[in-house]
């Protein structure tokens, strides 16, 4: 049998256990199994072609070197070394045994090198999930961070309220999820990142627009413009909330999925509204924004993933998110 055949019948089997198995050779059973330290025993004797350096190179005394690289020898039925009183070479077989040795522990290496990339959470596929106004707070900055940290990582990113994110997340289409104000949900994990106050929206041209502070009441009469129930119970409660604690329930003539469109719905004059202070960010000319007057309501920003996740890629994620975004609210 050829050492090609031999090497072939190596390749094709399993590790495990640090072992690579040949399970036939000749057409019998093998008791036999060539180690991963016999092949670096090899490559480090056909390398110096001294078995005393080699010795040394390996942290090992002589005599046990010379009895693996025979037993090697015996596994594989053919001579890999031609030895004399004054030098050692390798045979036809060895040459060959050589090339192949080191392109398996080099494929060994590159092994556990991705499984400690992955173990890290450096590399793998991850889908997150965030809210249209999160992109008004410190989240794309920590996206691009994670993006540059993680460049292995096959991030994909989607839009969809919070009630969507919670779908998605329990029908284990999603990885996680950044959401607003969605409170605690069975088979998630949710935890608050950061929260911000609330203001009242309202058109440059109110009556109102140069009051620094607003109560509330004094907005009770207005038409309200505001974003669907659907999207977040939890979140369309506390914006109600805030008008309860001024003595009102708002008036909704106009409602939208966007806090953008709500505030050019607001300018157009449609009517009023309230939001979370991010969407200072894009209030355009025609719309000011107003610090709710004694107001405790806040609006969290929160990040969620299944119970039981242990996955390396999403921890990193997590920690992350929990690090820049947390420090960035202070």
């Amino acid at each position: 049998m050829s050492i090609n055949r031999v090497w072939h019948q190596a390749n094709s089997s399993r590790f495990h256990k640090g072992h690579c198995n040949f399970r036939e050779y000749n057409g019998t059973s093998m008791n036999q199994d060539i180690e991963l330290r016999h092949l670096r025993y090899f490559v480090a004797v056909a390398e110096e072609l001294h078995f005393g350096r080699a010795a040394n190179r390996l942290h090992l005394a002589q005599p046990p070197l010379s009895q693996q690289i025979r037993k090697l020898e015996d596994i594989v039925g053919y001579a890999l070394f031609t030895r004399t009183s004054r030098a050692v070479k390798l045979t036809s077989a060895g040459e060959v045994f050589l090339e192949r040795a080191r392109r398996t522990l080099r494929k060994v290496q590159e092994d556990v090198e991705e499984a400690q990339s992955i173990g890290r959470g450096e590399v793998g596929f991850l889908r997150v999930g965030f809210i249209g106004s999160s992109m008004l707070t410190s989240l794309p900055g920590m996206l691009g961070r994670y993006r540059r940290q993680y460049p292995n990582v096959n991030l994909q990113l989607s839009e969809f309220h919070t009630s969507g994110i919670i779908q998605q997340l329990l029908d284990d289409a999603m990885d996680v999820g950044v959401l607003r104000d969605s409170g605690p949900t069975d088979g998630l994990v949710v935890e608050p990142l950061f929260s911000e106050p609330f203001v009242w929206v309202l058109p440059s041209h109110h009556s109102l627009a140069k009051r620094k502070t607003l109560s509330g009441s004094e907005l009770r009469d207005e038409p309200f413009v505001m974003p669907p129930l659907i999207a977040s119970r939890r979140a369309y409660d506390k914006l109600i909330s805030l008008c309860d604690a001024c003595g009102f329930q708002p008036q909704v003539v106009q409602v939208a999925p966007q806090w953008l469109t709500i505030l050019r719905l607001v300018g157009a004059g449609i009517g009023v509204s309230v939001a979370p202070a991010c969407v200072q960010r894009i209030a355009t000319p025609d719309v000011i924004c107003r610090n709710v007057q004694g107001a405790e309501t806040r609006s969290d920003i929160e990040i969620a993933y299944r119970k039981g996740e242990d996955r390396a890629i999403v921890k990193a994620f997590c920690d992350l998110a929990r690090s820049l975004l947390s420090n960035a609210a202070k």
